[in-house]
């Protein structure tokens, strides 16, 4: 699939955006997701979470990663370049909130 986020109209990407902000709980999310997203591609979103967690923990290598999850080396090492290198800082931002709740 094509990095079609930067050609998508601003304002149907803003508006999508502005939609997750009106779900108020954990099954308006699923609801909602399980209706815009195929079964693959929630999986796929799982898959990048838990490698995600598993980078922050820095326990495993990528290929143990691979082995624990099944995700291609090319996942991990996408989702790795997110976490440490590109400017969005979304990955690193759900971190800091889950252990912040963690704390409390």
């Amino acid at each position: 699939m094509k990095n079609r986020l930067i050609e998508v109209n601003t304002a149907a990407k803003e508006e999508l955006f502005e939609l997750f902000l009106l779900l108020n709980n954990k099954d308006e999310v699923e609801r909602f997701m399980r209706d815009l997203c195929t079964p693959q591609e929630i999986e796929a979103l799982v898959d990048r979470w838990q490698i995600c967690k598993q980078l922050d923990a820095g326990k495993l290598s990528y290929r143990e990663i691979n082995e624990e999850t099944g995700a291609s080396l090319a996942t991990i090492t996408r989702v790795a370049r997110f976490v440490k290198d590109e400017p969005h800082r979304g990955y690193l931002m759900m971190l800091e909130k889950i252990k912040r709740l963690k704390k409390q």
